[in-house]
């Protein structure tokens, strides 16, 4: 951290996790001069650190496909890039189907996919065991698999972002609370924090699931909720070993999985619970859900936990991504850009922040048509004119009242 407080910046970014991290790294990297960085806590303190580091370019609509390949393209190139990676692994990732509705879905997202350039096939039930020799044999009418898709080590993204963030000359200032904005004739002239005022004319609010608390300190509605997300890592098992372990996100029951430290590390989010911040575990919900994993991936039957864990994480009601200038009950905010990646932090997580600094910079991007992305796809109750992406965790279907 600089010792000094700023008092100016070319831009500042609020929040400290990955998209905000991210975003500040890829502003300074297009040439911006001074880029200042608050983040109310630590870097990584909120989910970042404690998320599953999931990343596939998979996705149920175009938006996710195109953010979803740019982030796994982003991953795969850091070392080269920056010198230090996010640890990085193509696993490869299927997505299997129990019915024939699933799997007409399945073979139409595959056909959009590779419209889009990626490498991405449907995989028939027999080859599908084959190639999962862990999963239980009969189960699935087959799968849609991309070998490119894999995962990061979480918080070696939040060191690798920390490592950019500094090599680059980011101004990074913790434990700095985000109070508001100062503006003038609609368009932003400074950002409030709780060591003063930094005068700046470019903002990029982002938060994570406190990003509507942000948005309710710059004077705007923002549609985005928190609800409880349980990841936990088995003990060690012969079957569980990474050579027979791709990745598999089970759609229907919301759980996914993939290799970690010798047993299987697998994730799931209630949507029936209410929103809100929760970090305590549900071993009701995970015992309902070990089940199904059981079921699905029989050599955890019986197996011990090596860690569990709770965290609270974002999600829009659509499930995709905001991009686009602040709107308050004034109207549109010049200088204003809000970036949420609906749950998909890690996944997402570059490709959110690279469009969110072009955003900034020149109020277009080519990573993604943010057209229909805004604020203004949203009511006045949140709703959202956007079908969801069909392919999402299984979160609430409101954000109810923010955390």
């Amino acid at each position: 951290m600089t010792s000094a407080s700023p008092r100016t910046a070319d831009a500042v970014v609020v929040g400290g996790g990955t998209v905000g991290a991210w975003c500040a790294w890829f502003l300074r990297e297009t040439g911006l001069a001074d880029v200042v960085l608050l983040e109310r806590h630590t870097l990584g303190s909120g989910a970042s650190s404690r998320a599953a580091g999931m990343v596939r370019a998979q996705g149920g609509t175009e938006t996710a496909v195109r953010l979803g390949m740019f982030s796994r393209e982003f991953y795969a190139g850091q070392r080269e890039r920056l010198g230090i990676d996010s640890g990085f692994v193509a696993q490869g990732y299927f997505m299997p189907c129990f019915s024939e509705r699933e799997v007409a879905e399945a073979r139409a997202r595959i056909a959009m996919q590779q419209s889009l350039g990626l490498e991405v096939r449907w995989v028939g039930p027999d080859e599908l065991d084959d190639l999962n020799p862990a999963l239980g044999r009969g189960l699935t009418l087959g799968a849609s698999y991309a070998p490119g898709d894999g995962y990061i080590d979480p918080p070696r993204n939040v060191l690798a972002y920390t490592a950019a963030l500094f090599t680059s000359g980011v101004r990074v200032r913790e434990r700095t609370a985000f109070e508001g904005l100062e503006r003038r004739g609609g368009r932003v002239t400074g950002v409030q924090t709780s060591d003063g005022v930094i005068a700046t004319e470019r903002v990029v609010l982002t938060g994570g699931p406190t990003l509507a608390a942000v948005g309710r300190a710059a004077g705007a509605s923002i549609p985005a909720g928190g609800a409880r997300h349980q990841v936990v890592v088995t003990e060690p098992h012969p079957d569980l070993a990474p050579e027979r372990l791709p990745m598999v996100f089970d759609v229907a029951s919301g759980i996914y999985w993939r290799p970690e430290e010798g047993g299987v590390l697998w994730g799931m989010s209630n949507p029936d619970e209410r929103p809100g911040e929760a970090a305590e575990l549900d071993w009701s919900y995970y015992e309902k859900m070990r089940q199904r994993m059981a079921t699905l991936l029989p050599a955890t039957a019986g197996l011990g936990l090596r860690k569990a864990w709770a965290a609270t994480i974002d999600f829009t009601p659509d499930h995709l991504p905001i991009l686009g200038p602040l709107l308050t009950p004034d109207g549109p905010v010049a200088g204003a850009t809000v970036a949420a990646a609906g749950g998909h932090g890690m996944m997402w997580g570059p490709g959110v922040s690279r469009a969110a600094a072009d955003l900034a910079l020149t109020g277009t991007t080519d990573v993604v048509d943010v057209s229909d992305l805004g604020l203004d796809r949203f009511d006045e109750h949140g709703r959202s004119r956007l079908a969801p992406d069909p392919i999402a965790l299984p979160f609430p279907e409101s954000v109810g009242r923010p955390v």
